[in-house]
């Protein structure tokens, strides 16, 4: 028998658990720190040595490269493991999915990934622990050790736009999909939450966990307000068993 292709839309929310705080919840890293959005915003950072400065020290006092896989995580990797077909689209940049054991190509980083830097000017790359290693050695802002540029997560800065090839690739996958789960996400930013929209329009069945309300409720098939931790992996078990 075929098996539907679930399409996992992933937020901030999937990794609360893991002790990597969301922004716009009601704890949320925005609503208690404003100014904390300019260490993320391309603009400030790019033209700003002490907004860098700052940003780097939040990085390395964060411990999110620590972080473990959750509950969550982890059933999502169950359920791929179980043999249905399953694609990641997370607005995550933890790489926690593939911790909890995805494989790297089924995993889709919207918002690209905070285990990596990436040089603004000649666009090298390496992994996150290195740049941090100079900060803890007393540098508060290191450069492009090619090409003296300016070092920034590889992540999407507010301000930056998404990789089209990745975000083609995720629209893809919600136009392909019968069954499309939105979990931890507000759903307010754009484009990566009109992914939603894509995929019901194209007849998948929708279901949105999350623990407020979002623009995409009326919408969906099913709505859930239960804790993400124990809510996910029952929707996956109850997913798993309806696919043998």
């Amino acid at each position: 028998m075929n098996r539907p292709l679930v399409a996992i839309l992933s937020g901030a929310g999937v990794s609360t658990d893991s002790g990597i705080p969301d922004y716009r919840g009601p704890k949320g890293l925005w609503r208690q720190d404003p100014e904390a959005e300019k260490l993320v915003t391309y603009e400030y950072y790019m033209a700003d040595r002490e907004i860098r400065r700052r940003a780097w020290q939040m990085r390395r006092e964060s411990g999110a490269l620590g972080a473990e896989p959750n509950a969550a995580h982890r059933a999502v990797a169950e359920l791929e493991r179980s043999g249905v077909p399953v694609r990641v689209l997370t607005q995550n940049v933890d790489g926690l999915h593939q911790l909890a054991g995805m494989p790297d190509r089924k995993v889709l980083e919207l918002h690209g990934t905070a285990r990596s830097f990436v040089c603004t000017g000649c666009h090298a790359r390496g992994p996150m622990e290195d740049a941090l290693a100079r900060v803890d050695a007393g540098e508060d802002d290191p450069a492009c050790v090619t090409c003296g540029g300016i070092l920034k997560p590889a992540t999407v800065m507010f301000g930056e736009h998404l990789d089209p090839v990745v975000l083609g690739q995720a629209a893809a996958i919600a136009k392909a999909c019968q069954v499309f789960i939105a979990v931890g996400t507000s759903l307010q930013v754009h484009p990566a939450a009109g992914l939603v929209g894509v995929a019901a329009d194209h007849g998948a069945r929708l279901v949105i966990v999350n623990a407020e309300p979002t623009p995409y409720d009326e919408r969906a098939n099913e709505v859930v307000r239960e804790p993400i931790g124990t809510a996910l992996p029952r929707l996956l078990t109850e997913l798993t068993a309806k696919s043998d």
